[in-house]
């Protein structure tokens, strides 16, 4: 039985101590912007304090080794973790601040202490490995919170939601062999890192549980929403998740200097509509978003204050905001690419 109507916000300035070269696009400044956009809700959200991630929690996703290696890296610092990633001399500390984050907001959603929340956090994960940190991402913040949730909560069956530009490698690669998580990625392809094609959809007995939606680039809100509407709805009801984690990531806005898509804020805003209304009807409305990437300040301003928006309304926007794909448009090609991969009823995704 749900318990509070809240939404959790996971804040700390401690986020802005990981810090790099100057001009490099994954800076504090990002968060800046955010807090911009959350102030305008302040007096309806619940703050949330992070702590840091315990070694277990990190283990639970990554190898020890690379535990190992970041540490060794930051003693040694400034370096870089690869030809995107640098550790500063606090950036273990804010790493794990970071994981921790995530976990805390993800396990309060989970026992319904908060109906739902935004971490507003950094450095981002969804590209870190279990073996190595990647594309500007040091530890997998949403892996470690979902399984956190399933080892802690109890909580069996995840959807977990990438919307950032690129692909989620080190999410899909964490999890593709495992059916209890579901994850959906959308993503501008061919682009970094190069992974989540359409046929990439789990292994053993996973598959079917991974399910990619490459885009060309240029694509935008009409695209985004009907892909969500089309293939996150069908197949969300088909896997019947127990709780929602959104990586949400803000480089598919129009505005992003990294990103090569056109999504706008009241596309962020319908897109949230559409997650809210599914963890409302699939999952007493736990849902969790964890930011990932967005190096515009446009974007992450406009991004999160929609996804604040959409999920402070007292009751979520109801019905499609996706017309029929038009045939021939490229809308229309991805669904029908998706569809000869995985089937039109998902059918896969929910045999557990």
């Amino acid at each position: 039985m749900r318990v509070s109507g809240n939404v959790a916000i996971v804040e700390d300035r401690r986020y802005r101590d990981h810090r790099g070269p100057a001009g490099h696009p994954e800076r504090p400044e990002r968060l800046a912007a955010v807090e911009q956009a959350i102030d305008a809700f302040r007096d309806r959200v619940v703050p949330l304090a992070p702590r840091p991630a315990q070694p277990e929690e990190i283990l639970r996703i990554h190898d020890r080794a690379h535990l190992e290696r970041v540490t060794e890296a930051v003693r040694q610092a400034p370096q870089y973790l690869d030809a995107d990633t640098y550790v500063s001399r606090e950036s273990l500390d804010v790493a794990l601040l970071a994981a921790g984050g995530a976990v805390e907001l993800t396990r309060r959603v989970a026992r319904g202490e908060a109906r739902c929340g935004f971490a507003a956090l950094r450095p981002p994960g969804h590209h870190a490995e279990p073996d190595r940190a990647m594309g500007f991402c040091v530890f997998n913040n949403a892996a470690i919170a979902a399984r956190a949730v399933q080892c802690e909560e109890r909580v069996g069956r995840i959807l977990l939601l990438d919307f950032d530009v690129h692909h989620g490698n080190g999410t899909q690669h964490v999890f593709e062999a495992d059916p209890t998580v579901l994850y959906v990625s959308t993503h501008q392809f061919p682009f970094y890192p190069g992974s989540g094609d359409f046929d990439e959809v789990g292994t053993g007995p996973g598959v079917g549980a991974t399910v990619n939606v490459p885009m060309p680039a240029g694509c935008a809100d009409t695209e985004y929403i009907g892909v969500l509407e089309h293939v996150l709805v069908p197949v969300a009801r088909a896997f019947r998740p127990e709780m929602l984690i959104v990586s949400c990531g803000f480089d598919a806005h129009r505005d992003d200097p990294l990103g090569g898509m056109c999504v706008s804020g009241a596309g962020f805003r319908a897109m949230t509509d559409i997650i809210r209304c599914l963890a409302d009807a699939l999952c007493d409305g736990r849902a969790a978003f964890v930011l990932e990437g967005g190096y515009a300040a446009s974007g992450l301003r406009e991004g999160t204050h929609a996804v604040l928006e959409a999920l402070l309304e007292a009751e979520p926007a109801q019905g499609s905001a996706a017309p029929a794909p038009t045939p021939g448009s490229v809308l229309a090609r991805v669904l029908e690419r998706v569809h000869q991969v995985h089937g039109r009823d998902f059918s896969r995704a929910a045999k557990k």
